[in-house]
């Protein structure tokens, strides 16, 4: 799988996106159009090691529908996920067996690195 899932309305993973200089073959989709589907975020899970990993806590629905005052668990993260792109941390770089998730410094910086050493 090799996959970008992004914004593309979002200027973080638009400058992400432009710094990675991604390889042609990298299949770009942007969650606002095409959710990401559950056979993905099920195996991005087993990479990262919960879905909780996946979940944006920064999304505005995540305290307007008062899911901040929830114990949410792991079945909730992933039903509201693939419910709501919104609650997807973003972007989501795969690449074969790599994974970076989110626009965390040391995350961008370790797929800048990946694709650099890999032309």
């Amino acid at each position: 799988m090799k996959r970008f899932y992004y914004l593309s309305s979002c200027d973080t993973c638009q400058k992400i996106l432009k710094a990675l200089n991604l390889p042609n073959d990298v299949e770009l989709i942007d969650i606002k159009q095409t959710n990401i589907d559950a056979k993905a975020l099920d195996w991005l899970k087993e990479k990262v090691g919960s879905y909780e990993g996946l979940f944006s806590k920064r999304a505005m629905k995540f305290r307007s529908q008062g899911l901040h005052e929830m114990t949410l668990t792991e079945a909730d993260y992933r039903r509201y996920m693939l419910e709501e792109y919104t609650f997807l941390k973003r972007p989501f770089v795969i690449y074969d067996e790599n994974v970076w998730i989110g626009n965390a410094k040391k995350e961008v910086e370790a797929a800048q690195q990946f694709f650099a050493n890999s032309k």
